[in-house]
């Protein structure tokens, strides 16, 4: 199983090791405006293999794309001092305006995963650059803010996060919301489950987990300037549902022709399988209507 890597920083090296030591590829190629830098992550990582999988690991140019079954595409500039979001958006939508066609020149038949940020704009910018059906092209969205709120629950239920089942929707980002009507422990929604256990629970605890899924890049940031783990096994977890047909549910972000947000969807070879409607109260339909508000904003405004 073949798969690109366009942009060789810190999360797209790191989805690519993720890739070779989960045996999810048989080739991987990196790309990167720096040759330089994609040779490099290519012989670190291929320096892997003989401790993990065998897989042939190079970097090229976008015809090495030919034949991929998946781009992971984590290209884009990074936010400077003094820059607005949509400053930085603007930036890195004329950078995928550029590099997603010749992505799909080369690899016509190839799924698109988008990790750069804003990623749900610039899921919708890659959808309308490729000429893909937009099942093809898909955000890693909210897949790394379900995994901390699973987490951050099992804590609290003192249970494996394996057992936790609930969803962050929307955006990406501040404006995203937990459906925490349709979050259950092994079957059991969250009051009954905490009582059962005779655990503490209540909305406090709800507005606290919320915060802290939130804040998570944030305050990982503060403290090391990047995050590259926790996205990059969440990019190989979506690609490994895509690339073996597994019909997973997670949930990325896919565009709807107008905007680009994130819902529970059904993974398969093609794509997008299906996307599934999830219960939500009212407050929880009116934040994921603000929350696709938002994003639907900064598309327009540009």
């Amino acid at each position: 199983m073949k798969v690109g890597v366009v942009g060789s920083g810190l999360v797209g090296a790191t989805a690519g090791y993720a890739l070779v030591v989960g045996d999810l590829v048989s080739e991987l190629v990196f790309i990167d405006k720096s040759a330089a830098r994609a040779e490099g992550e290519a012989m670190d990582v291929s320096h892997a293999t003989p401790f993990s999988h065998p897989a042939r690991v190079s970097a090229g140019d976008y015809r090495d794309l030919a034949g991929s079954r998946l781009v992971i595409v984590a290209a884009g500039a990074s936010q400077k001092p003094g820059e607005t979001r949509l400053d930085l958006t603007a930036k890195n939508a004329a950078i995928f305006r550029e590099i997603i066609p010749q992505i799909t020149r080369y690899a016509p038949e190839a799924i698109l995963l988008i990790a750069t940020n804003p990623v749900d704009v610039l899921t919708h910018v890659a959808w309308q650059a490729s000429g893909l059906p937009k099942e093809r092209v898909i955000g890693s969205g909210t897949t790394l803010d379900t995994a901390r709120l699973r987490a951050l629950v099992a804590a609290r239920a003192q249970v494996s996060s394996h057992n936790v089942h609930g969803y962050v929707l929307g955006e990406h980002g501040d404006s995203e919301i937990i459906n925490w009507s349709s979050t259950h422990i092994a079957g059991s929604r969250l009051y009954d489950y905490f009582a059962q256990r005779q655990l503490p629970w209540s909305q406090a605890s709800e507005e606290e987990i919320a915060h802290d899924v939130r804040r998570a890049a944030y305050e990982i940031i503060e403290r090391k300037g990047a995050t590259y783990y926790g996205v990059a096994t969440a990019l190989a977890r979506i690609a490994e549902a895509l690339l073996q047909d597994q019909h997973a549910v997670l949930t990325v972000s896919m565009s709807d022709g107008g905007v680009a947000y994130s819902l529970p969807r059904v993974l398969g070879r093609d794509g997008v399988v299906a996307t599934l409607e999830v219960g939500l109260s009212e407050s929880e339909r009116a934040g994921l209507n603000a929350s696709i508000a938002v994003i639907r904003e900064v598309i327009e405004a540009l």
